[in-house]
C-alpha cells in the first residue's frame, strides 16, 4: 500500500514537471565580454506551457540626475508605465518606435509627456502611458539630449534582461523547437533569430552582439 502510494506521488511530481525546461543564455559583445541589459526573448513553437511569472503589467521609470532609471525595462503587451521626475528641473518623455500610446489617446507611433521639476519638499511630478505594440521603445527628452532609456515590449512571455554577467535565465519553457532573439539598445541592426531545440535537460546557449555597447553614465 505504501509503495503504491509513493509511486503515485512520484508520478504526479513527474507529470507536473514534464514538458517544462530551463535555458541559460549568455550574451557577449563583439569583444567577447559579457553584455548586461540585453533582452533575450524565447518564442517556442509549442503553444503549451507558461512562464513561472508573467511579464510586468506595471512599471515605474524615474528621471534622476539626467538619466532614465532603470535604463532598460522589459514589459508585456498592454503594460502601463508611470514616469516620475525626481529632478528639480523640467523633463520630457519622448517615446518613439514600437508604437506606444499615451493613456486615453488613439494608438500612434509614439507619445510625448511633459513633467515639471520636483518642488523642494513636495511630491514628484508623474505622468502615465501604456505600451500597445511589441518591440523596443526609445525614451528621450527634448530638453536634455543626452538622456536615453528603453522599454522592450515583448509579445512572448519568455523575455528576460541579462544581468551584470550577461546571463539571462529563462524558466518553464515548453520542450521542442524555439526561436531565440536577442536585442540590445546599441545593436542598431537586428541579429537574426537563432533556432534552438528545448529539451528536458537544462540548456545553455551563447549569443554574440556585433557591437561593443557604450558605457552607461553613473
Amino acid at each position: 500500500m505504501l509503495a503504491s502510494t509513493l509511486l503515485s506521488l512520484a508520478g504526479l511530481v513527474f507529470s507536473a514537471g514534464a514538458g517544462a525546461a530551463s535555458l541559460s543564455v549568455l550574451v557577449l559583445d563583439k569583444e567577447g565580454k559579457p553584455a548586461p541589459d540585453a533582452v533575450v526573448v524565447v518564442v517556442p513553437s509549442a503553444k503549451t506551457g507558461a512562464p513561472p511569472k508573467p511579464l510586468p503589467e506595471q512599471v515605474t521609470i524615474y528621471q534622476e540626475k539626467m538619466r532614465f532609471v532603470p535604463a532598460v525595462s522589459v514589459v508585456g503587451l498592454g503594460a502601463k508605465a508611470q514616469f516620475v521626475n525626481n529632478d528639480p528641473w523640467e523633463h520630457h518623455v519622448r517615446a518613439s518606435a514600437a508604437g506606444a500610446a499615451q493613456f486615453n489617446t488613439a494608438a500612434g507611433e509614439g507619445f510625448e509627456l511633459r513633467l515639471d521639476g520636483k518642488p523642494e519638499g513636495k511630491p514628484a511630478r508623474t505622468a502615465d502611458a501604456t505600451f500597445t505594440k511589441a518591440g523596443a521603445v526609445l525614451l528621450g527628452c527634448h530638453i536634455h539630449g543626452s538622456m536615453r532609456g528603453h522599454v522592450y515590449v515583448s509579445d512572448s512571455p519568455w523575455a528576460v534582461l541579462t544581468n551584470a554577467e550577461g546571463i539571462a535565465q529563462i524558466e518553464q519553457l515548453p520542450e521542442g523547437a524555439a526561436q531565440i532573439k536577442v536585442w540590445h539598445a546599441d545593436q542598431l541592426i537586428d541579429i537574426a533569430p537563432q533556432a534552438h531545440t528545448v529539451t528536458a535537460s537544462p540548456g545553455k546557449l551563447t549569443l554574440q552582439l556585433s557591437v561593443v555597447p557604450r558605457r552607461r553614465r553613473i
